[in-house]
């Protein structure tokens, strides 16, 4: 081993990777991955914005709503420093600390967001199988109680995974799979007894994605029999209208997910390009398509964002 890879593996600062073999392009991957956070950003900001100034919007569905642009403003600003610094040539050098507390965010963040929709399959399943006891059921304090919970599972849930990563001894190269951190890139470094991290992440999953993903299948297979009981097709098709945003952003969020998975899983004989693009696709693509998707499918956000920018001209 050479004196510098030696060097390397000793400290505690980790090489973040973009496109491996693709380092000469990184000024026009810049263009496109800015205008994403762009999106990100300004996108979600302008969800914000509207359901906080708008009293019509001032309802259980618009709150949990505001609460996905919240998380997933988040989740651009946590990762934003690192594929960015990386594409623009600033920096690919990224120190442990920096690296676990970004593993941490990235991670409880989509534990957040699944919570969060499935929050909002039961704020639909309440409205059109149980629309006489919607305002009962859905108080603002059993809001809160709700986004509480779904703050606290994802952000205690993980710490013990992640609180291990701080003292795992990194013998191998410390050369991270992404221009972000991962719990799996990190694991894949240590050389230690990782079995707990790897079974905990396994159950984590399956305990909270896995079985967000089940509810609100089964929300969905209540709602779909209570449309279907609707004698009127306009109601019919009026009813499940209030459910398209949604059901677009779980497929949103569960599709990059199950993605990345399987090329982490079974994808080992892949290219590393397959393995980057799918963790930026992870990343980037709910939080950019989200706003987009609610801004076009969502009737009273659309006209509220029409009559603003007509007051700004």
């Amino acid at each position: 081993m050479s004196a510098s890879s030696a060097s390397n593996i000793n400290s505690s600062i980790f090489i973040l990777t973009g496109f491996p073999g693709l380092e000469q392009y990184y000024p026009w991957f810049s263009v496109p991955f800015s205008l994403i956070y762009a999106v990100v950003f300004l996108g979600n900001c302008l969800v914000l914005h509207v359901v906080h100034t708008e009293p019509s919007l001032h309802k259980p569905m618009f709150y949990f709503l505001a609460m996905l642009a919240l998380t997933d403003l988040f989740m651009g600003l946590s990762t934003v420093y690192t594929v960015l610094g990386t594409m623009w040539g600033l920096s690919q050098e990224i120190g442990l600390d920096a690296c676990i507390s970004q593993t941490y965010f990235v991670h409880g963040l989509s534990f957040m967001e699944s919570g969060v929709l499935l929050a909002m399959a039961f704020d639909r399943l309440i409205a059109i199988c149980n629309p006489l006891r919607y305002v009962s059921i859905l108080t603002n304090s059993r809001i809160i109680y709700f986004m509480m919970t779904i703050l606290a599972r994802s952000s205690l849930s993980i710490l013990p995974v992640i609180i291990r990563l701080k003292f795992f001894p990194y013998c191998r190269p410390h050369i991270l799979s992404h221009s972000f951190c991962l719990h799996q890139d990190l694991l894949r470094l240590a050389c230690s007894d990782i079995h707990f991290n790897s079974f905990y992440a396994l159950a984590l999953v399956i305990c909270t994605l896995l079985l967000d993903a089940v509810l609100i299948l089964i929300s969905y297979v209540f709602i779909l029999h209570t449309v279907l009981a609707i004698a009127s097709r306009k109601e019919r098709l009026k009813a499940l209208e209030t459910c398209v945003s949604h059901l677009c952003a779980v497929l949103v969020f569960y599709i990059p997910i199950i993605g990345l998975t399987m090329v982490h899983r079974f994808g080992k004989h892949l290219s590393p390009l397959v393995h980057v693009f799918m963790g930026n696709i992870y990343i980037l693509f709910p939080p950019m398509m989200n706003p987009i998707i609610y801004s076009v499918k969502t009737q009273q956000i659309q006209s509220r964002m029409k009559k603003w920018f007509s007051l700004k001209m």
